[in-house]
């Protein structure tokens, strides 16, 4: 379907006249359309005959044209003959002034608005052709009495041929990344040493060194920095709590490093000894029946162990079930790992890694890729496509998608990005592309006029409207 809505574009071009009077007023051509469609050409219009007269001996002939320099086709003619001419060539034959595919009416009897239509095959030479319309008006023995000829319009197959303004993206001097999440270890209580076979340890170990593991096992990334952060929940005393958050972040980071055997300061850590950050979030989402009140308490001045103690012994109910449900997410170790990844200058080789791991590159490197590739092409706009995905909130990811979405006829997609693509002067431009590209020339204009003198393309995309509205 595409394809179709495409093709079609590209040939409905056409010349329309709403309403033009020839031969002194007494015919009147309305609706004039001539227009290709694929493989043929088609003229459209209404003749207004209710001015004209003509001699009851006397024929009058309109014959519309197509005509281009030599070249020429003569469509089907109109015949009005006057009442004695009429019976005169009923007798005698009228092929001699028209063909035998002529409209034929008796004066009388000739309609006030004839509907005119005629289809010929396309030829080349038809681009930039007229069409023409005689009036020739016979009278006794087929003497031609008088000619002329008007021009009613012409056909040109102008389209609007959009020139896409991408932007190169500033270019990262140091490519840092960082991946983070959340590791629930559990330790017996009061107690601050890692047990790996301990509930579910293993699994929760196993985020934190699997994360270390896809970055520090790839040979392109250079891993720079870990941090982990423990939390404690803020039951039993501050005092017990603050040990309990040091001490387990500590064993942590001694588990970790026996690991991978970092240098002993690589790996940073710090402790909050209550989450009450935590709790508030739970609290603030649930359906506790006493939940702003709890709120209250945890946004109040209360040193931590009053806090904890008012809200246990005010809603004993709330407290144990926060205590079961929420509790245990409040006792975490966030960790973070930083690294570096190495930039990437060959085409052919950022290409693969589109495909393969395209979160190691940079938004100027995706841009790098599609260089020497057809605008256009399935491989051009997958590129800009997952460079989008990769940078969804970055303007000039959204732009170069946009170019990318038009440049293969996705209109839509390219509304989507441009809503994302900031105010530059490339954005207002690929604004003024996508309404020409949607038939809002009027719009189109008034995008081009703003960045004329920015954007070179503009004054080219001027152009092409004033021919498509002249």
């Amino acid at each position: 379907m595409k394809r179709i809505i495409t093709l079609f574009a590209l040939f409905c071009c056409l010349a329309e006249v709403n309403a033009q009077e020839i031969f002194d007023g007494d015919v009147t051509i309305r609706d004039f359309s001539y227009t290709r469609n694929g493989d043929y050409m088609y003229l459209n219009m209404n003749i207004d005959l209710a001015e004209f007269d003509v001699h009851n001996n006397r024929a009058t002939i309109l014959s519309p044209k197509i005509v281009k320099e030599n070249e020429s086709v003569d469509l089907h003619s109109v015949g009005i003959y006057g009442r004695r001419r009429y019976f005169t060539y009923v007798r005698n034959g009228w092929s001699t002034l028209g063909g035998e595919k002529d409209l034929i009416y008796k004066e009388k009897d000739c309609p006030e608005i004839l509907n005119y239509r005629a289809t010929v095959p396309f030829e080349e030479w038809m681009d930039g052709s007229q069409i023409v319309i005689g009036n020739r008006t016979y009278g006794c023995c087929n003497k031609m009495l008088d000619e002329r000829f008007e021009r009613l319009g012409a056909y040109h197959n102008w389209v609007y041929t959009p020139k896409f303004a991408f932007v190169r993206p500033t270019a990262e001097a140091v490519k840092t990344r960082e991946l983070s999440g959340s590791a629930f270890v559990d330790f017996p209580v009061s107690q601050t040493i890692i047990r790996p076979e301990y509930r579910n340890n293993r699994v929760e170990l196993a985020k934190i060194t699997g994360t270390i593991d896809s970055v520090r096992n790839d040979k392109d990334i250079t891993v720079t920095a870990i941090s982990i952060k423990g939390f404690a929940s803020p039951e039993s005393p501050y005092s017990n709590n603050t040990r309990l958050a040091k001490g387990r972040t500590e064993a942590l980071r001694v588990y970790v490093n026996q690991l991978y055997l970092f240098p002993e300061d690589f790996i940073a850590t710090d402790y909050e000894p209550e989450n009450w950050e935590g709790l508030r979030a739970y609290v603030e989402q649930s359906s506790l029946p006493h939940r702003r009140e709890i709120i209250a308490l945890i946004d109040g001045d209360r040193e931590p162990d009053n806090k904890e103690w008012k809200i246990k012994s005010t809603y004993p109910d709330e407290y144990r079930f926060l205590l079961q449900n929420c509790y245990p997410a409040l006792r975490r170790s966030d960790y973070r790992i930083e690294y570096v990844i190495r930039g990437f200058s060959d085409p052919e080789e950022i290409r693969r890694i589109v495909k393969e791991r395209p979160q190691k590159l940079s938004l100027e490197e995706f841009y790098v890729a599609a260089q020497g590739l057809e605008p256009g092409s399935e491989e051009f706009c997958q590129i800009f496509d997952v460079a989008v995905r990769m940078y969804p909130n970055d303007e000039v990811a959204n732009l170069n998608a946009a170019n990318s979405a038009m440049s293969e006829g996705n209109l839509k997609g390219a509304e989507r990005f441009l809503e994302k693509s900031g105010k530059s002067d490339e954005a207002l431009y690929a604004r003024g592309v996508l309404a020409a590209l949607q038939k809002d020339y009027d719009a189109a204009a008034d995008y081009f006029r703003l960045v004329e003198g920015c954007i070179p393309e503009a004054a080219d995309a001027l152009e092409q409207l004033a021919k498509l509205t002249e």
